[in-house]
């Protein structure tokens, strides 16, 4: 091989990172509150503040077991929800790097899109379920609000940082011909 194989070609066009990544940023951010917040911790689950709701959800008291076990079927919708924007995003980005797909993984634009989702998901899900519907806030008691606002701000937080990461990196060009170790990579066996 030559070293011109490595190297992008100068027509190539950099892939689009951005909605792969947001896509994964969102699933991942949701995977992380729903493991370290519902889980973890126990400070809340999708529906453990529905006695004090803005809709009239019916209220499921997470201290019994019988609110439990509902708190803990809504709280594993919403990891299905957060599993398939993984897969999904990672099917989005399957699809537009189509070579040298493990260098795309060191890539900070990809990493900082990632970022923004993140933040784009604690800004979506505080706004809505915290603040319009109330079905469940960051930790009850009477600092709740604060707690609520907390995790705004850290999505503001994380979409500003994303950005920012993202446009330090190199725009991701991938470049042509077959993974490193691939099948083209490999020797046969004997």
């Amino acid at each position: 091989m030559t070293a011109a194989t490595h190297r992008p070609r100068a027509d190539a066009e950099p892939a689009d990172l951005r909605l792969p990544g947001i896509v994964l940023g969102v699933g991942l951010g949701g995977f992380v509150d729903g493991i370290l917040l519902h889980q973890l911790l126990q400070w809340h689950h999708m529906l453990s503040s529905t006695d004090s709701d803005n809709i009239g959800v019916r209220f499921y008291n997470p201290r019994t077991l019988s609110g439990l076990q509902m708190n803990t079927v809504w709280d594993g919708l919403f990891h299905v929800v957060c599993w398939l924007s993984v897969l999904i995003g990672l099917a989005v980005l399957y699809s537009r790097v189509t070579h040298r797909r493990r260098r795309v993984w060191t890539s900070r634009v990809l990493w900082g899109w990632m970022l923004v989702g993140w933040g784009l998901f604690n800004l979506v899900e505080g706004i809505i379920d915290h603040h319009i519907l109330g079905i469940h806030h960051v930790q009850t008691g009477a600092y709740r609000l604060w707690w609520d606002i907390g995790f705004l701000v850290l999505g503001a937080v994380l979409v500003a940082a994303g950005y920012l990461l993202q446009r330090t990196g190199t725009p991701f060009v991938p470049e042509p011909g077959p993974e490193p170790g691939g099948a083209a990579g490999r020797p046969r066996s004997a």
